[in-house]
């Protein structure tokens, strides 16, 4: 066979995802904060986009035909999974001339576009320093030198939790010190606020609280030695050890449980940060109402006449920019219409599945899928994973986030019925809370009793939903119900 160049024609198939259609997947993912900051650099970006004024009127520039305002939406759930039952697009959602009213409180303070008189809640937040600026502050007030030099580093090696994790000798070793000198600083350090910081193990930092509560005499130090007895519950062998009666032993006991194991967590790391609720939902005389909350988003509106006035007596390249700018602004006012839409019919679905969660409770929580909810609402399941990461609605049971409604199911001992597993982990929490400490519930004896409910679970599920919620095993338990007694 001849070897040499040659020109073939071939014709195949394939998927080709355009910029716009990646910025709408993109969109989807995004949660209404996030959404929010995407949307301030496409207003940085594009001269043409603008936002609607705070009271939702049109500007005298705008018309409502030529400038769509993006508004957060409600819809029944019904409606909105009757909605476009015809022709949908890439991303599975149509585009109609409807406009979603929203009537909750999250219009009257919004993040963007809202009243600049408006209440500011972020200056409510806790502003606390961290626990290295707490401990830093005080290094100041009591050394100087190379004292507060030591002292500093000393700080820096010190945990969130307030536990102190190096070796001193190494230390010493490191900035050229005498060994005595970084004992006598963490001394002074181990004085500060909050009291037990600085400690090296859990006994040294109980032992530093009970002396400055004036509480470490002979017997205390002894049982602060000796805590494994005291997590095992071997009181017979502590009183022994410590020379003391019962009612010493419990006296020492309670005063023990009122020291913190870890002084350092009650100092944060900044700021607290809230969760916003990107969906409400709440119960009509007509069904459930599923609203987008638009008090975290700008109302965008393509200014049209703007684009007339550039346009005019303009270069043609100038021209071919404005008009790939008017494209680019169209396209994303209808991916945010679109977005919008796709949550709403998604987190309807999710809301007529778990009816009987926002009726009753977790205890009636249905297990649910991604691929349940797609095929309910004709979507790809892709689509729906999209849509409920990293956003949370807010109803009348709490805030929670939509990935929280998805999950397995445990199978009935009776019919063909199932029961979500958040449902049974409620139902293992409320036998654990309220058992007896003279009568413990062993993992056996839980599942047996689900299984008397008609829930068909194995003893080593019931371990792995224990352990999951932070629950100990019955012998902890036991212990933890004596110490506490």
């Amino acid at each position: 066979m001849a070897l040499g160049p040659r020109l073939d024609l071939r014709q195949s198939q394939s998927l080709v995802m355009t910029p716009q259609l990646q910025q709408a997947i993109k969109l989807l993912a995004l949660s209404n904060l996030e959404l929010d900051a995407y949307l301030a650099e496409a207003l940085e970006g594009n001269p043409l986009l603008d936002t609607a004024p705070p009271d939702g009127d049109t500007g005298p520039d705008d018309t409502p035909g030529d400038a769509p305002a993006i508004e957060a939406g409600s819809l029944d759930a019904d409606q909105a999974l009757a909605a476009d039952s015809g022709t949908r697009d890439d991303l599975d959602v149509d585009f109609t001339e409807e406009r979603f009213h929203h009537d909750s409180a999250s219009d009257s303070v919004g993040l963007s576009g809202g009243d600049s008189d408006g209440i500011d809640f972020d200056s409510f937040a806790d502003h606390e320093g961290t626990l290295h600026d707490h401990l830093l502050a005080q290094v100041g007030e009591r050394f100087d030198g190379i004292e507060a030099m030591v002292a500093a580093q000393l700080v820096a090696l010190i945990d969130e939790a307030g536990y102190l994790r190096a070796d001193l000798a190494d230390l010493a070793q490191r900035l050229g010190v005498p060994l005595a000198l970084v004992e006598a600083v963490l001394a002074g350090v181990q004085g500060f606020d909050p009291s037990g910081v600085g400690g090296r193990d859990l006994a040294e930092c109980i032992a530093i609280q009970a002396r400055e509560a004036d509480r470490y005499d002979p017997a205390m130090a002894t049982m602060i030695a000796h805590l494994d007895l005291v997590a095992k519950g071997a009181f017979p062998q502590l009183k022994r050890i410590c020379g003391v009666d019962d009612e010493d032993l419990a006296d020492m006991i309670r005063e023990l449980r009122g020291y913190d194991p870890k002084p350092g967590l009650r100092f944060g790391g900044g700021a607290a940060q809230a969760v916003v609720p990107d969906l409400y939902i709440r119960r009509t005389a007509e069904g459930w109402a599923v609203e987008i909350n638009g008090g975290t988003l700008p109302r965008l509106l393509v200014n049209r006449r703007y684009y007339a006035e550039l346009t005019q007596g303009a270069a043609a390249k100038s021209k071919a920019w404005l008009s790939e700018q008017l494209a680019g602004a169209n396209w994303l006012v209808r991916a945010l219409d679109q977005r919008q839409r796709t949550i709403v019919k998604v987190a309807s679905a999710i809301v007529k599945q778990q009816e009987g969660f926002f009726l009753h409770g977790v205890s009636h929580m249905r297990p649910l899928t991604l691929r349940q909810v797609a095929e309910d609402i004709g979507m790809h399941e892709s689509t729906v994973s999209r849509v409920t990461s990293n956003k949370y609605l807010s109803c009348a049971r709490g805030l929670f986030e939509l990935k929280y409604f998805f999950s397995s199911g445990i199978s009935a001992t009776e019919g063909d019925g199932a029961v979500s597993a958040e449902a049974v982990k409620s139902r293992i929490k409320a036998m654990i809370e309220a058992e007896d400490a003279k009568a413990i519930l062993s993992d056996e004896t839980i599942a047996q009793k689900l299984s008397a409910e008609g829930h068909d679970i194995a003893r080593r599920t019931v371990v792995k939903y224990r352990e999951a919620m932070g629950y100990g095993s019955s012998v902890q338990r036991r212990r933890q119900k004596a110490l506490a007694g």
